[in-house]
């Protein structure tokens, strides 16, 4: 045996393995949510703006001037503006013209608004089952009637209606046993407002269509399928099956309505030759009359502010509503 074979072999210490290369400092994480929660807020910022500079000085004017009193003394600087703490709201809410203004406009705002909504959803349901043609034709004319302006339908309802080259009195007349010819139709208050309601509904149904149609394509087929299957009728699917999928697009287009109706101002003003009478009174027209027919600028920003706390009302059951509906989904 060699000494080659009983020398034992030197053992070879392994490898070292290398250093790993320096890993960079870590960064703090930013909190979930708090790098993106400003981001919504600065998208809204020159919408904001604008409001503010359009909107909040008006409104701040107007509840300024509703605790003063201010008329054509102050207007022209004669006299300087006296703050009479809540005197203009005393005498307009213990007015028994006023709330009969009030009753008179949320009348009218219901009339209007029930109207609007039941023959826009008539005419949008109508317009799923025609053909594709007759759609558009009807689609035009909508898209025309909404765009014209408030002025000239109003002059054309006006023509419409007059007592003496009337066209609606002339048409009716010739139905036998009915002599409309040279009939008023603005000699009461209850027939006139509701020629103006009609302007009114003319104009707001196009805007409800339109709405109401692009809900309807949202609508699944299937549902509807399942609901026929199962027994029900036309009613039926409409109304367990259409109508809750429309009824966020319905309480939006109602609550809209009814801030639009509260707020109808030329429509009266025109048909009226700029001169309302007490019994075509709404609350914009009043407001108007009290500051710039009896120049107590005072007391008309004290009615133009109890309508703005009306109509937050409105907004408020129409947030409400809406939570409600964003819980349920």
């Amino acid at each position: 045996m060699s000494a080659a074979d009983t020398t034992t072999p030197a053992k070879v210490p392994p490898p070292r393995p290398a250093p790993p290369p320096p890993s960079a400092p870590r960064r703090p994480r930013a909190k979930a949510g708090s790098a993106g929660a400003g981001t919504p807020w600065l998208l809204l910022a020159p919408c904001l703006l604008i409001l503010v500079l359009v909107m909040g000085y008006p409104l701040v004017r107007l509840v300024t001037l509703s605790f003063q009193k201010f008329g054509q003394s102050q207007l022209w600087g004669f006299q300087p503006a006296e703050s009479v703490g809540f005197d203009n709201f005393t005498k307009v809410l213990g007015d028994s013209e006023f709330w009969s203004v009030v009753v008179r406009t949320i009348v009218f705002a219901a009339g209007c608004v029930i109207f609007t909504m039941v023959l826009g959803m008539l005419i949008a349901l109508l317009l799923q089952r025609v053909s594709g043609w007759v759609k558009t034709l009807i689609n035009i004319a909508l898209v025309a009637s909404w765009g014209m302006p408030i002025i000239v339908a109003t002059t054309v309802f006006k023509w419409l209606f007059d007592a003496d080259y009337g066209i609606l009195n002339a048409v009716l007349s010739r139905l036998p046993g009915v002599d409309m010819i040279g009939h008023n139709w603005f000699a009461s208050g209850p027939q006139g407002l509701a020629v103006i309601m009609l302007l009114v509904i003319w104009g707001a149904v196009p805007f409800v269509v339109i709405t109401l149609s692009a809900g309807l394509t949202q609508v699944p087929k299937e549902l509807e399928e399942a609901a026929r299957l199962d027994g029900a009728g036309a009613w039926g699917v409409f109304r367990y099956v259409t109508l809750p999928i429309l009824k966020p697009i319905i309480v939006m287009l109602t609550t809209l309505s009814v801030i639009w109706d509260m707020g109808v101002f030329p429509q009266v003003f025109v048909m009226r030759n700029g001169h309302p009478e007490a019994e075509f009174q709404l609350l914009t027209t009043y407001s108007y009359d009290r500051a710039f027919v009896v120049n107590d600028y005072g007391q008309g920003s004290a009615i133009a502010l109890i309508t703005v706390l009306l109509l937050l009302g409105v907004v408020a059951v129409y947030m409400r509503q809406m939570l409600k509906i964003g819980e349920v989904e």
